[in-house]
């Protein structure tokens, strides 16, 4: 991997079931198991599905026109597979976009669709991501084995 194409994360525990996620400029987010207002996995998974597609299409659009309201619902389903393992089903993103009256909104609501296409089809990594099912690979760093990699379950 080169550095233009590597991304990661560091996540360091703060408590009992409370983390700050933090990235590589200096944001941070606050995840835990559900207690208090800091996000779960499960919902920052939502988050950056939406997330990633928001970004494709606003800056599709707004090229055109800027919208007058941008909103994004990410909703699913969490259960259990047949193995018994957890999962999420039936992710749905809902996209509420509006755009001003006159030609560059007209040419804004045009783009709007394509755009959502584009995102789903080719642009949004993380939606692509899972939908491809990109193995993920889990290390103990302090030495769970030869090389830290653990056992697969399967």
């Amino acid at each position: 991997m080169s550095d233009d194409t590597f991304r990661s994360v560091e996540i360091e525990r703060t408590g009992l079931a409370s983390y700050t996620v933090r990235n590589a400029r200096g944001g941070s987010i606050s995840m835990g198991s559900g207690q208090g207002d800091s996000f779960t996995p499960v919902e920052l998974l939502l988050a950056a599905i939406g997330g990633c597609t928001a970004v494709d299409v606003d800056h599709i659009t707004s090229r055109r026109a800027e919208p007058d309201g941008f909103s994004v619902v990410v909703s699913g389903d969490k259960t259990k597979d047949e193995s018994g393992g957890n999962r999420m089903r039936d992710i749905r993103v809902e996209f509420t976009v509006t755009f001003p009256a006159g030609p560059d909104g007209d040419r804004a609501r045009e783009a709007l669709p394509r755009s959502l296409r584009q995102s789903h089809d080719r642009l949004c990594t993380v939606s692509r991501t899972v939908q491809l099912g990109t193995p993920v690979t889990i290390v103990d760093v302090a030495g769970a084995g030869d090389d830290g990699a653990l056992p697969s379950s399967s």
